[in-house]
């Protein structure tokens, strides 16, 4: 920035901290904040630097990575790291609870101990999923799996810890990976190539919204940048615009990836046996992070940026070369915040 004087003074740049660097979202903020001139990398940390699963001396491993003096610490941490197999949960809930909330909230505690905000990410699981309309940040939680619960427990537990710390749920993440969209291109191959007959079976009857790790990241460090009093601490719903059913996700993926010729056919959830029974409904209310300028573009306009880009499935890369397709570029800071 410039003084009056006319003299060039440079701004410190904020120093961030990234916990599950390794995930679909972790990944992105990492690539995010390195790339970024005004923020700094303070640490970037993946299971194998710290593992957030085992309850042995993790206040002493963590403060590994917090004593030292101010300067040298993060000013905000994100947290992006969970046990999200949904459905071993049912039967490894200690490991669940361990990971989604006894370690954020140790994490919480020492962050509000040293004054640094903490932005911790959690989920649509946390409500039943029997909603009539996009659930609010205030409305009832009652979770009716393992890992939701032991998300909501988290979510308890680090506010409980640092009354400045934001909880942000977001939905049906995507990003660089496994995740939904590898699995159903994956599926779509198997059919073209003859190794799988017939169409596809997707459920029909699960509502929600389709969320761009990418895009994710960058409203969350939006958010960073901006000051503690502009947010305060509490609870903040974002993910993409719109909102689709898992069938509907999935005939997207596949004619936007040039898989029109596959076909799907709509079946209820009670179809596919699972240990942990998913959300009928679970679309998430994001009007208050969007009167605070913070706009998720739509969730399709998402998934396009996704299969052209870095982080599209192995999949498509093969085709991608041969036709010399451009990829396309993370998005704008217009294109998330107003």
């Amino acid at each position: 920035m410039t003084e009056s004087n006319g003299q060039e003074t440079l701004m410190a740049s904020r120093r961030m901290g990234v916990l599950g660097a390794g995930g679909q979202l972790g990944q992105c903020l990492v690539r995010q904040i390195e790339a970024a001139p005004d923020l700094a990398l303070n640490f970037a940390l993946t299971r194998s630097e710290i593992d957030l699963s085992r309850s042995e001396n993790l206040p002493g491993e963590i403060s590994r990575f917090l004593d030292r003096p101010p300067m040298e610490l993060p000013e905000v941490v994100i947290n992006a790291a969970a046990y999200t197999k949904v459905d071993l949960c049912e039967s490894e809930s200690e490991l669940a609870y361990q990971t989604n909330a006894l370690a954020p909230a140790e994490w919480s505690r020492q962050l509000a101990e040293r004054e640094i905000r903490f932005i911790h990410v959690s989920t649509d699981y946390v409500f039943a999923g029997d909603g009539v309309r996009p659930y609010r940040e205030g409305d009832p939680t009652d979770p009716r799996t393992v890992y939701g619960a032991s998300k909501r427990a988290g979510e308890v537990a680090v506010l409980g810890c640092h009354a400045n710390a934001l909880i942000v749920r977001t939905s049906w993440v995507f990003g660089p990976g496994r995740n939904f969209v590898v699995a159903i291109l994956e599926q779509a191959m198997k059919r073209r190539t003859g190794e799988a007959q017939g169409p596809l079976s997707v459920v029909e009857d699960q509502h929600g919204s389709p969320t761009s790790a990418e895009d994710l990241a960058f409203a969350l460090i939006a958010i960073a940048r901006q000051e503690r009093e502009e947010w305060g601490g509490g609870l903040l719903h974002l993910c993409n615009r719109g909102a689709t059913t898992w069938f509907g996700f999935a005939r997207e993926i596949l004619d936007q990836a040039g898989f029109e010729d596959v076909e799907i056919e709509p079946v209820p959830s009670s179809n596919f046996e699972t240990a942990a029974k998913r959300p009928a409904y679970s679309i998430l209310d994001c009007t208050w992070a969007e009167g605070k300028g913070i706009v998720m573009p739509p969730w399709n306009d998402a998934l396009s940026r996704y299969l052209a880009g870095p982080d599209r499935p192995e999949i498509l890369r093969s085709s991608a070369s041969s036709q010399s397709t451009p990829e396309s570029p993370p998005p704008t800071r217009q294109e998330v915040s107003r």
